[in-house]
């Protein structure tokens, strides 16, 4: 029988990638197939204590073993933003496509594009949290290249390449993004099977 672990998400793109990234060896439940249909408040003002924040509230509503993940994109020619806000970053309601809209007007006229793409990851284990981090460094463009992946990932491209998030295989961006970085530091803590038990 496969170990369970709780990922505080309903993005199927995010479970997608952290199944292959684990490899099957951890059976992953959303939220929703806990039965949790909330909309967790993500208020905190990290990007660490808003990944700790949705972590904690299932497993203290659940009692469930679980990780939660939070990641933002931080432009130096920003101060840093859109940051901890960048999942709302043109507004509440709004989409992905109109945070691109709000960051490539930002930028216009802007020679600097370095950015990094962050992501904490909050596991919670029997009552104990444990954190995992990664980041890649890149650059913005200036107008959206490619349809895959989600988020800001037509308008970043990684160091190194010459493409964006958007224009990579699955496979290429699981094994080189900030979330793939953190989930395989996670998969290795994990590794040590009893810790599941």
């Amino acid at each position: 029988m496969h170990k369970e672990l709780v990922f505080a998400t309903n993005n199927q793109h995010k479970i997608r990638e952290a199944s292959q990234i684990l490899e099957a060896k951890i059976k992953l439940l959303s939220l929703k197939e806990i039965g949790c249909l909330d909309d967790i408040e993500e208020n905190g003002e990290t990007i660490m204590a808003n990944a700790s924040l949705k972590s904690w509230y299932v497993y203290r509503l659940y009692g469930r073993n679980c990780f939660a993940d939070d990641t933002g994109l931080e432009i130096d020619a920003l101060e840093g933003r859109p940051g901890v806000f960048s999942a709302r970053y043109a507004g509440e309601n709004k989409s992905f496509d109109d945070n691109i809209q709000k960051v490539l007007l930002e930028m216009q006229g802007i020679t600097n594009r370095n950015a990094r793409f962050r992501t904490i990851i909050s596991l919670i284990l029997h009552g104990k949290e444990y954190f995992f981090e990664g980041e890649i460094k890149g650059r913005i463009i200036e107008e959206k290249r490619g349809n895959s992946g989600f988020g800001y990932d037509p308008i970043f491209i990684p160091d190194g390449y010459e493409v964006t998030f958007a224009q990579m295989a699955e496979s290429e961006k699981n094994r080189i993004s900030h979330r793939g970085i953190a989930l395989r530091k996670m998969a290795e803590f994990l590794e040590n099977e009893t810790l599941l038990d």
